[in-house]
């Protein structure tokens, strides 16, 4: 008898509760469009809407472009929609959302026929889907539309079309090349994390067959693979300046050995519950394939992380890659697992459970997002006037400074800025600012050549707020710096035309001149 698990060819409810689980989503998880890489990449959509914008240190908006057609493609939906960009970006946010949530749900179909269970599995997706993985410094989903918000929900239906390759013979070949168109539109959208679904995909054929070689010995011929691409690469690697390893050290993420106890308890303890998970439906292949693939393609990354990704190494170009992104969907499918387990064996049928469940997880889970975003709207809508005093003193910079204005603000203003929230200048303000520690080292840390010109405006604006108006005037005179942005409590005689109870914008009192 075939113990696979089939979907079956209609399924009445599937788009209804997605619908309703989107909302949810949006209402628990909030929206925030210009925060951490959000403003990255609003910063260079803009650029290419108004090529006007940044006209000084444009590298640090424009040298991702080179990697994606995300921006590029939202900038021409902008155009011919004749929306305003902050619309453009909310829908498409919602519409990503809701393709994460489909994709989850006709994933978990292919392992249980239970309705309770697949409802079960893409709630609970919904409830965690800004849940942190690990120490990887990402989330299931942001609250923000980035390129991962396209390329999550094409890795699931990557795998959606890898089981059926698999499991319907009559129609392998057409899966087989969808599958491969999905791969190809993430990869376009985010190079890196559609090589990991690839991986993923690979690992889910072979947890899969019904070869008693392939099953046995794929996933040793998988870990060599990837173990001797990551040992390619190590050897290959360019040789890498004081100043670029000086980036690569702040960037800890890359870097399991140093992450907490409780990061590198997120790398374990899912797959532990995987394993449990795969034991409870031991009669369905596809749930054991399902849970197979997880823990794979956890222990493959965790190896190949262990190996080549420490700050010892005399190159760093694999801890770069951050093959701990795999990660991703792996929590994505301990989710889905665990959320159909409850679904069918716990939830059932009963509303009761279902709204005490849903109501417990948003409340946790919404009090998270209001802790990590405390000044800002939970739901920064576009034409909603913004709480944020920082995001009020960028949109004055952006009003009433000239296009060609440069900003500085103390280097370390995302993450010390009181009630900042990661908010982005650039994005915010359309304005030049020299790069900062935080978002900008991230920019650099991935793209070497930015280095040099990093170390320099960073270096420039590191105390910005404790430093007097002369200090001030040092450092940034080599930069022709007009405008600064600083916090209230701190002390200058320049004249600040805008002022709130957090921060100021002040001009300085002559333009810099670059040095001789």
């Amino acid at each position: 008898m075939d113990t696979r698990t089939t979907p079956p060819q209609k399924d009445d409810h599937a788009s209804l509760i997605v619908t309703l689980l989107t909302l949810y989503a949006l209402l628990v998880h909030g929206f925030h469009p210009y925060v951490e890489d959000g403003g990255v990449y609003i910063a260079g959509i803009k650029k290419l809407l108004d090529p006007a914008l940044y006209p000084a240190w444009s590298q640090f908006v424009t040298e991702h472009l080179r990697f994606s057609v995300f921006a590029p493609t939202l900038a021409g939906l902008t155009r011919v929609s004749h929306l305003s960009l902050p619309w453009v970006l909310f829908l498409l946010y919602l519409a990503t959302v809701w393709l994460t949530l489909r994709a989850a749900w006709m994933l978990i179909a292919r392992a249980t026929p239970s309705l309770p269970a697949r409802a079960g599995a893409t709630s609970l997706l919904a409830a965690w889907i800004t849940l942190p993985i690990a120490g990887t410094s990402l989330m299931l989903m942001d609250p923000y539309l980035t390129a991962r918000s396209f390329s999550t929900p094409l890795a699931l239906l990557a795998l959606v079309l890898a089981f059926d390759a698999v499991t319907q013979p009559q129609q392998r070949t057409r899966n087989a090349l969808l599958c491969a168109m999905a791969i190809l539109l993430a990869a376009v959208l985010h190079p890196l994390m559609a090589g990991y679904a690839a991986a993923a995909v690979a690992i889910l054929i072979v947890a899969a067959s019904r070869n008693p070689a392939i099953s046995r010995f794929g996933p040793l011929a998988l870990l060599a693979i990837a173990l001797l691409t990551a040992a390619a690469l190590h050897v290959k690697a360019p040789k890498e300046s004081p100043d670029y390893v000086r980036i690569a050290m702040t960037r800890y993420y890359w870097f399991p050995f140093r992450w907490e106890w409780y990061e590198q308890l997120g790398l374990i303890a899912p797959l532990l519950l995987l394993f449990v998970l795969g034991r409870t439906r031991q009669h369905s292949e596809n749930w054991t394939a399902l849970t197979r693939t997880a823990l794979l393609l956890g222990a493959i990354s965790l190896t190949v992380a262990i190996a080549f990704s420490r700050a010892g190494l005399a190159t760093h170009l694999v801890a770069r890659m951050q093959p701990l992104r795999c990660y991703q969907l792996v929590y994505e499918l301990m989710i889905l697992l665990l959320g159909a387990w409850l679904g069918e064996h716990l939830l059932k049928r009963n509303p009761w459970r279902w709204t005490a469940l849903l109501l417990a997880f948003g409340a946790l889970m919404f009090y998270v997002q209001r802790s990590t975003f405390p000044a800002s709207d939970h739901l920064e809508l576009p034409g909603r006037n913004p709480s944020n005093p920082w995001v009020q003193a960028f949109l004055w910079s952006r009003d009433h400074t000239p296009k060609d204005a440069l900003f500085a603000l103390d280097a370390h203003y995302i993450t010390r800025g009181h009630g900042e929230d990661a908010q982005t200048f650039r994005a915010i303000a359309e304005r030049s600012a020299l790069p900062d520690y935080s978002k900008d080292g991230g920019e650099a840390s991935i793209t070497p050549n930015l280095t040099t010109a990093w170390v320099l405006g960073q270096s420039a604006q590191t105390g910005l707020e404790t430093m007097t108006d002369p200090q001030r005037l040092a450092a940034l005179a080599p930069f022709h710096v007009t405008w600064a942005i600083l916090e209230i409590p701190s002390p200058t005689t320049w004249s600040c035309p805008y002022r709130n109870a957090i921060v100021k914008v002040c001009q300085l009192p002559t333009p810099a001149t670059p040095s001789k």
